[in-house]
C-alpha cells in the first residue's frame, strides 16, 4: 500500500452519553464501569476499538484491504488459513515457515488486508500461526470530566415467552443508566509502526472519519444517546516527534461552566485548546 503513515500524531476524543450505559461491567452485573475512588466513569480502550472496526466495516463493506480481523463469530483460524492458501505455504501447527521470507509474506498478507491489523495490530499465533503484528494506533481508557452517578432503572416486560405463562404477572426487569456524562479518551499513532504495518495516510483519514461517525450507527436501548462531540488532533512534522505526548495533551482543558448544578448537556462545559502554548513543528487541527 501506497502513502505510508510518516508523521506522528497525538488525539483527544471527547464524547458524550445521555441516558444509557456506554460500557458496562460484566463482573459488576453490567453496570456502567466506574473508577471507585473517584467514580469517575470509564470506557475501556478495548470497547472503543469495537466502534471504530463496527464502522470500518459498515463503511467499507467488510472488503480488502479494508477487512476486518477481529469480528462477531469470527473463527480466527479459518482466517488465518486463507493466507496460507492464498500464498501457497503449507502451514505448520502453531508455528509460522521455517523459511523468514514466507513468514514475512504470511504476516504481510494480513496486514495488507485487514484494517485492524494495520491499525490496531494483532496476535495471530494460533493454531495456524500467522505471526504477532504491534499496531501503531492504540487508546487510553476514557474517562468522565465529572464523576458519574448510575442510576438503575426498572422495566417491565410485558410479553411472555410460554403459553402457560399468559396469567402470570409480568416480569419486572432492571437496566443501568448514566444520566448524563461527558467523556475524554486520549490516544496515539506510531509512525514507525506505521511502516511496519501499512498503515497509510488513507487509512488514517478513515480513522479519523470513524472516530467522529462511530456512534451513528451505534444507537441502542442500553447505550442510549452517544456522539461525539470534538476532535482535536496533534500532528508532527517529523516520524519521531516534536514534543512529548502528556505535554500535549496538558494544552486542552475542559470545565464544568456551572458547578452548583450536575451537568446534564455538553453546553455545560467550555473545552479550550491553548493554541499559544503549542511547541514549533506542531499542527493542531480541530473537527
Amino acid at each position: 500500500m501506497s502513502n505510508i503513515l510518516n508523521k506522528r500524531y497525538e488525539f483527544v476524543l471527547f464524547f458524550e452519553v445521555e441516558n444509557g450505559n456506554p460500557n458496562g461491567d460484566p463482573d459488576a452485573g453490567n453496570m456502567p464501569r466506574i473508577d471507585p475512588e473517584t467514580s469517575h466513569g470509564i470506557v475501556t480502550d478495548v470497547c472503543l476499538k469495537r466502534k471504530v472496526r463496527n464502522y470500518i466495516e459498515l463503511a467499507q463493506g467488510g472488503k480488502s484491504p479494508f477487512d476486518i480481523y477481529v469480528r462477531e463469530n469470527a473463527v480466527l483460524n479459518d482466517i488465518n488459513e486463507e493466507a496460507y492458501v492464498e500464498l501457497k505455504i503449507k502451514p505448520e501447527p502453531k508455528k509460522l515457515p521455517k523459511d523468514s521470507g514466507q513468514a514475512k509474506q504470511v504476516t504481510k498478507y494480513m496486514c495488507d488486508r485487514f484494517y485492524d491489523i494495520r491499525a490496531f495490530g494483532a496476535v495471530m499465533t494460533t493454531e495456524v500461526n500467522c505471526g504477532q503484528v504491534r499496531g501503531p494506533v492504540q487508546f487510553s481508557f476514557a474517562r468522565s470530566l465529572d464523576p458519574v452517578v448510575p442510576q438503575e432503572i426498572t422495566i417491565t416486560r410485558m410479553a411472555v415467552t410460554n403459553k402457560k405463562d399468559t396469567e402470570k404477572e409480568r416480569t419486572m426487569g432492571r437496566k443501568h443508566i448514566i444520566p448524563y456524562a461527558l467523556y475524554r479518551a486520549e490516544g496515539y499513532i506510531s509512525a514507525p509502526l506505521a511502516q511496519k504495518t501499512g498503515f497509510s495516510e488513507t487509512d488514517l483519514e478513515l480513522f479519523w472519519q470513524s472516530l467522529m461517525n462511530m456512534f451513528e450507527h451505534d444507537h441502542s436501548a442500553a447505550r442510549g444517546k452517544m456522539a461525539s462531540r470534538k476532535l482535536i488532533i496533534f500532528e508532527h512534522e517529523t516520524p519521531l516527534g516534536k514534543a512529548p505526548a502528556h505535554k500535549l495533551f496538558d494544552l486542552i482543558t475542559a470545565k464544568r461552566i456551572d458547578d452548583t448544578k450536575p451537568p446534564r448537556a455538553f453546553n455545560d462545559y467550555a473545552i479550550n485548546v491553548n493554541h499559544a502554548g503549542k511547541p514549533d513543528g506542531v499542527t493542531i487541527i480541530e473537527h
